[in-house]
């Protein structure tokens, strides 16, 4: 399956990616609406390239020049080969029951978060960068470390496809223990709804800056979630305690759209504070806010 040029939004639309059951096609097809967008927006000048070539550096072997692009281009440029990686990165996953909450006409989060994950993995390894995943709950769950092979791509979005939401949420230990986990300096990308206990797990992500890794956050966030627009008499249930309230949305809607800015604010400025990149995405935005994002720290890395 394909997509032409005048239908490409489509495909980077939360509402239509989630009529497709396969996780492997959603993600080719946003990647391929997300490269196309690229090229038609006011961004057509930004440089994205997925070759096979790296530049030439002191040390490398002149047999392995490629002369048809020297020819083009007048630069050196060394034939890359399938196992070498200019970059290591781990895509962290959070798969909390809370993320399982949608509201009507919406993805829930984790398919959202999924699609995103699998969607960067799809970046990366087209990139010939390494790509890892990992997702979490009260605990880590799965780790697979980073390659960059065509071949693991399909079995990182296999395991991507198989998360269920599970458990309650234990972000900061999980965040911690995965600190430990990563040796070497590395893109980390966390994409979670960061609902935990907040001052444990901005303790944990700081966890990350210790071997100088550069990270990207993802708070993931339903509308709902934001403004909340709930208008009739309402009992609310928590997906992971099962603890039930009910309430009149309207008495409670100013205060909690003021409690909700207080903690996406102080997420957001504990990593600045940090050199994190973060971002807030609706589960209603179209999937090409956070691969821009992306691409704009991968280029910063280079």
């Amino acid at each position: 399956m394909r997509i032409s040029s005048s239908d490409y939004k489509n495909f980077l639309d939360p509402s239509t990616i989630s009529k497709i059951n396969n996780l492997e096609l959603r993600a080719r097809l946003v990647v391929e609406g997300f490269l196309i967008g690229l090229h038609k927006s006011p961004y057509h000048g930004f440089s994205i390239e997925f070759s096979e070539h790296r530049p030439y550096m002191i040390g490398d072997d002149l047999k392995n020049v490629d002369w048809r692009v020297f020819a083009k281009t007048e630069k050196y440029f060394i034939k890359q080969y399938e196992e070498e990686t200019n970059l290591k990165a781990y895509i962290i996953l959070d798969s909390s029951r809370s993320m399982s909450f949608k509201s009507e006409g919406e993805m829930n989060k984790l398919e959202y978060s999924k699609t995103l994950a699998a969607s960067l993995a799809y970046l990366l390894i087209k990139q010939r960068d390494a790509a890892g995943f990992i997702n979490y709950s009260n605990k880590v769950e799965h780790i697979l470390f980073p390659k960059a092979t065509k071949n693991y791509l399909t079995e990182i979005i296999k395991l991507m496809n198989s998360v269920k939401p599970s458990e309650t949420t234990n972000t900061a230990f999980a965040l911690s223990e995965l600190a430990e986990k990563i040796k070497k300096r590395s893109l980390v990308i966390i994409i979670s709804d960061f609902f935990d206990e907040l001052e444990r797990t901005i303790k944990a992500l700081k966890n990350f800056s210790y071997l100088k890794n550069e990270v990207i956050v993802f708070h993931i966030l339903d509308p709902m979630e934001i403004n909340f627009g709930f208008q009739n008499d309402s009992v609310f249930v928590d997906l992971e305690t099962n603890e039930k309230i009910s309430t009149q949305p309207y008495q409670l809607r100013k205060a909690y759209q003021e409690a909700m800015k207080e903690f996406t604010d102080k997420i957001k400025y504990e990593c600045l504070k940090s050199n994190f990149d973060y971002n807030l995405i609706q589960t209603s935005e179209a999937f090409d806010k956070a691969l821009f994002k992306f691409i704009q720290k991968r280029k910063r890395l280079y």
